[in-house]
């Protein structure tokens, strides 16, 4: 981070973010990614009859999902999890920590807080679709599984 900042979700610029039918979401950066060195922050609004991201799992860095409201459903190897506002839920690296969250009401946006640790170079599993995300500090790629 470069200093210290104030800031208020409804004043973030938010980028709306869609990869496919119900997987579009706003991210609101807390911290711009360009000036993220240890930590990444984010606000992240889904809409009804929608998710975040994708089915993951993270090989270097941890994440944390703070709910400040609505319902979200987060589908994990042990099975689903519903949370409420106030509700925090920690992800591990591995498989064990592989993870996706869904808006979980028919009428009210989820909001909550993405916390996560930034280590590179990062491998991002994404089991459904036997592909993974190679980030690194020159290059970024995703390719087969296999």
């Amino acid at each position: 981070m470069k200093g210290l900042e104030v800031k208020n979700l409804n004043s973030i610029e938010g980028e709306k973010i869609n990869r496919g039918i119900g997987n579009e979401f706003t991210v609101k950066p807390v911290i711009e990614r360009a000036d993220a060195t240890k930590c990444r922050v984010s606000f992240v609004e889904v809409e009804p009859g929608n998710q975040a991201f994708g089915y993951h799992y993270h090989e270097m860095n941890e994440e944390v999902f703070y709910i400040i409201s609505g319902v979200g459903i987060v589908r994990t190897p042990k099975g689903n999890i519903t949370l409420k506002a106030g509700d925090i839920i920690t992800f591990p690296t591995g498989k064990e920590g592989a993870h996706v969250i869904s808006n979980g009401s028919y009428t009210e946006k989820l909001v909550y807080i993405d916390f996560d640790t930034i280590h590179v170079p990062e491998i991002v599993h994404m089991p459904d679709s036997n592909k993974i995300m190679i980030i690194g500090p020159y290059s970024n790629g995703t390719y087969d599984e296999k």
